[in-house]
């Protein structure tokens, strides 16, 4: 395949940041008698906002604020890329026009992509409340394509919502196994 862009997700494929996600809702949950299940989670609930996710919960924009508090807190202190992860983004760099497409807020994607060095190396960003629908609506993925340029653009995900707004874009999708993965998955794909 000949695609003219990468257009990939931040949570679970760029960034190890998903049992991170679940740490801290379960810490903010805790108070309220809410215990979550990692399996659940991570079979049900990742890739979903966490205005969305703090609705299902039954709590509200207080919580939800919280939450994304203390998971940029830590993010600081617990950089979540895999060193592979970071080469490769290097090396792609010079050959695609690249974006990251995130539910997250751009709070919580930029500053870390920025401190571990490679934030130059995407040419947009669409993070959370920068379009009306989130996934697993396609918004997100037109934009990222728009903003690039892209008509034929590759989408990399690991979420159900994921790749079901890329499908829904129109998109040629790969889902990668785990962000460790990544690499080796993408470069298997893109020879």
């Amino acid at each position: 395949m000949s695609w003219d862009a990468l257009l990939f997700d931040f949570d679970g494929v760029l960034a190890d940041t998903e049992p991170l996600h679940f740490e801290c809702w379960s810490e903010v949950l805790k108070p309220f008698g809410i215990e979550l299940d990692w399996e659940f989670y991570r079979l049900h609930w990742v890739g979903i906002s966490d205005r969305a996710l703090a609705e299902r919960f039954g709590v509200g924009l207080p919580e939800c604020e919280q939450k994304q508090a203390l998971f940029r807190a830590r993010l600081e202190t617990d950089p979540p890329f895999h060193p592979s992860t970071l080469d490769l983004v290097k090396d792609l760099h010079d050959n695609f026009n690249m974006a990251v497409v995130s539910s997250s807020l751009r709070s919580e994607v930029e500053p870390p992509l920025a401190r571990a060095g490679i934030r130059s190396c995407f040419h947009a960003m669409v993070c959370g409340q920068e379009v009306i629908r989130l996934k697993p609506a396609p918004d997100p993925y037109l934009r990222a394509a728009g903003l690039l340029g892209s008509h034929q653009p590759l989408v990399i995900e690991d979420s159900d919502a994921g790749v079901a707004s890329g499908r829904a874009a129109g998109f040629d999708v790969i889902r990668i196994s785990t962000p460790e993965a990544l690499s080796r998955e993408l470069r298997a794909i893109l020879g």
